[in-house]
């Protein structure tokens, strides 16, 4: 079986992507991936490492308020047809498999043209654009989340399967992961990120955070800043907090991030489809704080759908949101026993059969067509 896969731009994409890959490679030894991405994202770097054949085509951004910007999507886009066209009469697939993004568009378009089965993967609870644009190429559309139902014209082409994650993430408990990390099983350990790229805003609450319980050995503080404000990060802590002691650990990038996540009594980090997937597959409370600055405010209804069911807060981005935090954190360390209702409750958020269910699904639907 050939298999191409595409999506790109954002790990949210690429690596549910992945997991999907695996699960058919693990299922069927002898398949061939194909992973058609964008040359200048983050596909072309994560997914030769990650084993697979890696292949470009262009694509570009719609900005729906730039006239002249239209005319070179389009133009792009066109170009990105006829190259995913000959890569498709090259590799000759069984089916195209797409997470969604721009670089999706072209893929999907000639993937259809050519009469080659289509199946989309949506992450988050409010539909991206591609995916949204792309659903009438599509026989089946696999949800994230069920919130995104609603969103899609043809319901019968959706089926909710969740997020795929890494199987790590189900597999690794919390004393483990505390145990690889050197942290205390009895210490309150919260873990802050914003991605590998980082977040000045996630940054900013973290140093605020910092400053109210450094002082306080009872609480060990792990922050992820990204690799380009790890700097800037560290000359404030100096700055304002002076020396920090064991119990805060600030790190420039999570090396291995199911450790981190599955160590902590609170993660506290945006809300991308990725990591409410991962923070809800290990059963993490957490407090998400959606950027207002994505396509439909998508990140909003991801936290919303895990914090509607318990296991999470959400709190949105204004002036008073380190002030916020700080006082759900204070809460939760003086109230313990709300983590437990919140660990079942964000388990509950996530389908640990996501990978399954999508390969027992496109497997069905190939046999009914045939």
């Amino acid at each position: 079986m050939k298999i191409v896969m595409t999506g790109g731009g954002t790990g949210g994409h690429i690596y549910p992507a992945l997991a999907i890959a695996d699960k058919f490679v693990q299922k069927h030894p002898e398949t061939e991936i194909i992973y058609i991405g964008s040359e200048d994202r983050l596909e072309r770097d994560i997914v030769p490492k990650h084993g697979y054949k890696f292949e470009s085509v262009d694509t570009m951004y719609l900005d729906r308020d730039n006239p002249l910007k239209l005319v070179k999507t389009a133009v792009s886009n066109m170009r990105g047809i006829r190259q995913a066209k000959k890569l498709l009469k090259k590799y000759k697939p069984d089916l195209v498999i797409s997470t969604g993004g721009y670089i999706s568009i072209p893929v999907v378009i000639s993937a259809s043209s050519m009469s080659i089965p289509i199946f989309i993967h949506e992450q988050n609870a409010f539909p991206g654009m591609a995916n949204k644009f792309l659903e009438k190429y599509a026989d089946k559309i696999f949800l994230g989340f069920n919130d995104a139902r609603e969103r899609f014209k043809n319901k019968d082409k959706l089926i909710y399967t969740g997020n795929p994650v890494r199987d790590d993430f189900y597999k690794i408990d919390k004393n483990s992961a505390r145990k690889a990390l050197g942290i205390d099983e009895g210490i309150f350990n919260i873990f802050i990120f914003g991605g590998s790229l980082g977040s000045k805003v996630i940054n900013s609450i973290g140093i605020e955070i910092i400053k109210k319980f450094s002082q306080n050995e009872n609480i060990h503080i792990m922050l992820g800043t990204g690799n380009d404000m790890y700097d800037e990060v560290i000359r404030t802590l100096r700055k304002e907090v002076g020396n920090l002691g064991k119990n805060i650990n600030i790190s420039a990038y999570i090396n291995y991030i199911p450790n981190a996540i599955s160590s902590a009594d609170i993660v506290i980090c945006r809300a991308g489809a990725l990591s409410v997937a991962e923070i809800t597959a290990s059963g993490r409370p957490a407090i998400f704080i959606p950027s207002p600055n994505v396509t439909e405010n998508h990140q909003y209804y991801n936290a919303k759908s895990v914090s509607d069911n318990g296991g999470a807060y959400l709190v949105e981005e204004d002036e008073m949101t380190a002030h916020r935090v700080i006082e759900k954190i204070e809460y939760l360390y003086k109230n313990p026993y709300e983590l437990i209702d919140m660990r079942e409750d964000s388990k509950h958020c996530s389908n640990q059969d996501a990978t399954e269910l999508i390969y027992k699904s496109i497997t069905k639907e190939l046999k009914n067509e045939r």
